[in-house]
């Protein structure tokens, strides 16, 4: 027989059994382990396989007006589980059965676009279910936190009480300090988290997909470091838009403020927004109704980047430039996609590499990962002192 290359390269880098050494019995029931070798045959040359799956349904993750979602337990073999996040659509709201059906149809296409992409910064989609009638999304559970409860100032005073004196000075001149309302991120974390988001926006958009709800409460950290875009419930494909559209007036483009459809230049502006209120530490458009009046601040507010940004970083002219191009009222005026925003000479990983150079920029994700950490540890601390507090 002639073995051709690929075959002999199959060979070489074949899993291969050893033994163990730990002088397993020679010996077991035969006709058994025939039998099951018999049904491993009848399963691996079959077309389909089928078999029933659990959910026991832990907490609640969060509510709003397209559904809820739980944290959930995936039973396995083995006494084994594995924790995902179950998105079930409420119904309501649809004038009859046949439109719901029709909108979750749409939803369902989305979400299985998007499972196919595969990029890192976009939550991992793993099914959609049909359960009495009921869409259910099967999801990655993102364990972190998303940027609007990082940014909150409560927060910070959490983290404050549970670290020392040179960590917490640390932690305010490199990653993220109080500026009134709520906490800023400093440049080098802020530019690092909007290079990942962009990474991950872009994806969903060479896939023909609209984000249409990019906000803080929709990026999440993980406990890597890392960010993840989560919740694709107002999303769609740029051929199939959605019956009800839903999405944030603060973080909308003004064209969209303004009756038109969400684009991929609308997600920029989105993302921009968001830059904008990590580098200020300010809630954006605070104070200002939706509507018109909305709209005619977001058509001047692109003109005064410089005067709302902290003054070390409003003196570079690059990022301000960058930020201008993400947010400009007019879609003409933006970046022309998203890997522009972050390639082109005033785009994000120009910004970076300034940063590099004048020592305002550190390792974000193993920084992000400590900080999660803490985080995640003066929680289960305040919790358990509130538990005694309650009890006692």
């Amino acid at each position: 027989m002639t073995i051709s290359r690929d075959d002999d390269s199959a060979m070489i880098e074949a899993t291969r059994l050893f033994s163990s050494g730990d002088g397993l019995p020679p010996y077991g029931n035969l006709s058994e382990s025939a039998e099951l070798f018999d049904r491993y045959q009848s399963i691996v040359s079959s077309k389909e396989v089928t078999w029933d799956m659990t959910y026991r349904l832990i907490s609640r993750l969060g509510a709003g007006g397209q559904g809820i979602v739980f944290l959930a337990d995936r039973s396995g073999a083995f006494d084994v589980s594995f924790p995902l996040a179950l998105k079930f659509y409420r119904p309501d709201g649809y004038p009859d059965v046949e439109t719901y059906r029709l909108e979750m149809a749409r939803m369902a296409r989305v979400n299985m676009e998007t499972a196919r992409i595969q990029q890192d910064h976009l939550i991992d989609i793993y099914n959609v279910v049909e359960y009495r009638g009921i869409l259910t999304l099967v999801s990655e559970w993102v364990d972190g936190y998303d940027l609007r409860h990082l940014t909150t100032p409560k927060l910070l005073k959490q983290i404050k009480r549970a670290v020392d004196a040179d960590r917490w000075s640390y932690i305010n001149d490199v990653i993220v300090t109080d500026a009134g309302f709520q906490s800023r991120f400093m440049p080098g974390v802020a530019i690092a988290i909007l290079r990942e988001c962009l990474a991950g926006l872009a994806a969903l958009h060479r896939q023909g997909l609209i984000h249409a709800d990019l906000k803080p409460a929709n990026v999440m950290v993980k406990q890597t470091g890392n960010c993840k875009i989560i919740d694709l419930g107002s999303a769609f494909t740029e051929n199939e838009y959605p019956l009800r559209p839903t999405w944030t007036p603060r973080y909308a483009a003004v064209e969209v403020l303004e009756g038109a459809r969400h684009t991929a230049l609308s997600d920029l502006a989105s993302l921009g927004y968001v830059l904008l209120e990590l580098l200020t530490g300010k809630y954006p458009f605070a104070g200002v109704a939706d509507g018109a009046e909305l709209i005619s601040v977001k058509r001047d507010i692109w003109r005064r980047i410089p005067d709302l940004l902290p003054k070390d970083v409003a003196r570079n002219s690059t990022l301000v430039q960058m930020l201008s191009k993400m947010i400009a009222p007019n879609p003409a005026d933006r970046f022309a996609s998203l890997e522009e925003a972050d390639l082109s000479p005033f785009g994000a990983a120009e910004i970076q590499r300034q940063l590099v150079k004048v020592n305002m920029t550190t390792e974000v994700e193993n920084e992000m990962r400590i900080l999660i950490q803490e985080i995640s540890q003066s929680t289960a601390a305040d919790n358990a002192r509130e538990r005694l507090r309650t009890t006692g």
